[in-house]
């Protein structure tokens, strides 16, 4: 796929002026989500080849421009956090190359969700100060992706970076089925490297959601929640979604294509650099 036409991000800003519906009261149910598979093969499913679909990015959410206006420019949002205001890495999280993403990408939302208990384990296996992590390989692309998506006014929310090994042997132990969750191997890749992440969107300006909010900003309506063990959560699912829920999906993976990074067939939501395969010493760094 190439990269996204430049009407995008007019087409979003007109497409939010419609009526609103009130955000939910209560947190979403915690998902049941499957963790990075190690192959890039999806589980079996009856669902069929997404077409790219036509439509653009939307999302039920009130906004305060007129329907009728046409904006001059996309709407920028405020950094998440200024980078001097982040603590700079250990000495082991350097030499393994890592790279903090709010350095990289100021206005990224960081929604770690294993540093929760709104994960498919139920249990928090990150701690609560865990950081999104990526090994410095993958920057330049996110960094092409989170512009993509910015001049179209929206922001890349972040599930999952650098996963430590013992999280991922934690997750096998909750769910021994390969089909969803990579068993754990003596050596590293895709997120045990650094070298994959989870993600979504969310419009960068606030607005009241009918969708359930992160941090404030309004998560756009992909069809399923993070880690969800369905057909549905197949990168080229078309059963069961709609038109607007698929257009987002396609946005998304537009935009993180557009920065080299590829998208594993099981999971709409996750994407690696081109040597997330490549097996590697397990790094042994904190996440936190």
């Amino acid at each position: 796929m190439k990269r996204i036409p430049s009407a995008l991000a007019i087409a979003l800003l007109l497409g939010v002026a419609t009526a609103c519906t009130p955000a939910p009261s209560a947190p979403a149910s915690s998902a049941t989500v499957p963790a990075t598979p190690a192959s890039t093969s999806a589980p079996p499913s009856s669902s069929q080849p997404a077409p790219t679909p036509s439509g653009q990015p939307t999302a039920s959410v009130a906004s305060s421009t007129p329907a009728d206006a046409t904006p001059t420019e996309a709407p920028t949002s405020e950094p998440s956090v200024t980078p001097d205001a982040i603590p700079p890495l250990s000495e082991a999280q350097l030499a393994a190359g890592l790279v903090d993403v709010r350095t990289a990408i100021p206005d990224a939302v960081i929604d770690l969700r294993y540093a929760t208990t709104n994960n498919f384990t139920g249990v928090q296996l990150y701690p609560a100060d865990a950081r999104c992590l990526v090994h410095d390989s993958a920057v330049a692309g996110l960094q092409t992706a989170a512009q993509q998506l910015r001049d179209a006014g929206l922001l890349l929310v972040f599930w999952d970076c650098y996963r430590p090994h013992e999280a991922q042997v934690q997750m096998f132990e909750v769910v021994p089925d390969p089909a969803w969750v990579a068993s754990p191997k003596p050596h590293a890749t895709s997120h045990e490297a650094a070298r994959s992440v989870d993600v979504t969107l969310a419009l960068a300006q606030p607005a009241e959601c009918a969708t359930e909010p992160i941090q404030g900003y309004c998560q756009l309506d992909v069809g399923t929640g993070f880690d969800e063990f369905t057909a549905r959560a197949h990168a080229d699912a078309t059963e069961g979604l709609t038109q607007e829920q698929l257009a987002n999906r396609s946005t998304l993976r537009q935009a993180l294509e557009a920065g080299g990074l590829t998208i594993y067939s099981g999971e709409w939501w996750h994407f690696d650099t081109a040597d997330s395969h490549v097996a590697r010493p397990h790094l042994n760094v904190p996440v936190n």
